[in-house]
């Protein structure tokens, strides 16, 4: 009789720290322009801060899109990148207590080789709101990380310049 092989995963199991840095984005269910209001952008920001103050994970740099977002973040060690999005989607779609889907079920993400990606991802971001005419510079968006008012966490040691 064949046996199936048994998976199990552990902490032990995740890759290393140092190559645990993505570039997430993530989109709203029928693009719904849920950060479009004020109130549910700030929500998701007091998310961002408490999960911060928990060590779920790094978060460098973001932007709320009226109706997506982009993160550059670095999951806690013992916290999937499916995990570290799970406390974001689901922590947001449970404060908001929407009766509509909030979120699209999937998201793309990209791993950061080095700090030239690093920094061309966090230009992204921030550039995005006035690719999208939505403010003349990064800093004039209200919802973004290239605020001086959100403190993002530094770019982990292995991809500083």
């Amino acid at each position: 009789m064949l046996q199936r092989p048994r998976y199990r995963h552990s902490v032990t199991e995740l890759a290393p720290q140092e190559i645990r840095t993505f570039f997430i984005t993530t989109v709203t269910a029928n693009r719904r322009r849920v950060f479009q209001t004020d109130a549910n952008a700030q929500l998701l920001l007091n998310l961002f801060k408490d999960d911060r103050a928990k060590a779920r994970y790094q978060l460098h740099a973001f932007v709320l899109m009226p109706d997506h977002l982009h993160l550059l973040l670095t999951p806690a060690p013992a916290v999937s990148i499916e995990k570290a999005l799970q406390f974001i989607k689901g922590g947001f779609s449970f404060s908001l207590k929407s009766r509509m889907p909030v979120w699209e079920k999937s998201f793309t993400m990209r791993r950061i080789a080095d700090s030239h990606d690093f920094a061309s991802h966090r230009d992204y971001i921030h550039a995005n709101p006035v690719r999208a005419r939505l403010c003349l510079c990064p800093e004039d968006f209200p919802f973004s990380s290239a605020r001086d008012e959100f403190a993002a966490d530094p770019a982990p040691a292995h991809l500083r310049a």
